[in-house]
């Protein structure tokens, strides 16, 4: 026994000193931390996304979603653009499609930013989405704070950026026609009573 003792103190050990340990511990690259995103309106666009974060989003993209129990609308103005954005009201009938991300915590704030947060336009909301036949939850998104009675109309560049957003990240041709058909019909109505307002 001494002598098999002996020998194994001359040999190499198989294993690494705690100090190597450590070392190697210490090279390991660090995961940072991320929050999973679902964008329903212009966000859905990673080019317009990138525009707020300032960094390429696409490699945050998960893939198109679906959200049961809620439908689009148009319940705010935006300050900014002087038209209607979208917002999304609990609905047990209807399903919203979108965008989920996953996006690094360092963007967080900048998100909120974006969506009005401190200043009181959107508000967080915790919900469960639907992704490649996986159930993510705690998805975080937006919602209106204070809504309008009517929807508004949205510009053109706000149609143009959401629907971009829906067609290059994957939403169904149905949702896709339903959205253009939803957002063209608010317009209509609004150049049509224009010229009513005004007289």
């Amino acid at each position: 026994m001494s002598v098999q003792s002996s020998d194994r103190q001359g040999s190499p050990s198989p294993f690494p000193k705690d100090s190597q340990l450590g070392a190697n511990v210490l090279q390991l690259p660090l995961k940072e931390p991320t929050f999973y995103y679902f964008a329903y309106g212009s966000c859905m666009c990673p080019v317009d996304l990138k525009r707020s974060l300032g960094e390429s989003t696409h490699d945050f993209v998960m893939g198109s979603g679906l959200l049961h129990g809620y439908r689009l609308a148009f319940n705010r103005k935006s300050l900014r653009r002087n038209c209607g954005v979208l917002d999304i009201v609990p609905d047990p009938t209807a399903i919203v499609e979108g965008v989920l991300y996953c996006l690094p915590w360092r963007c967080s704030d900048t998100l909120d930013e974006r969506e009005e947060v401190p200043r009181g336009g959107y508000r967080r909301e915790t919900i469960e989405v639907h992704c490649r036949g996986h159930l993510y939850k705690d998805v975080r998104t937006y919602v209106v704070v204070d809504k309008l009675a009517e929807e508004l109309a949205p510009d053109d560049w706000y149609f143009n950026v959401v629907l971009r957003g829906a067609v290059t990240c994957g939403l169904t041709e149905p949702y896709c026609w339903k959205l253009f058909d939803h957002m063209h019909q608010l317009q209509q109505r609004q150049w049509q009573t224009q010229p009513l307002r005004s007289a």
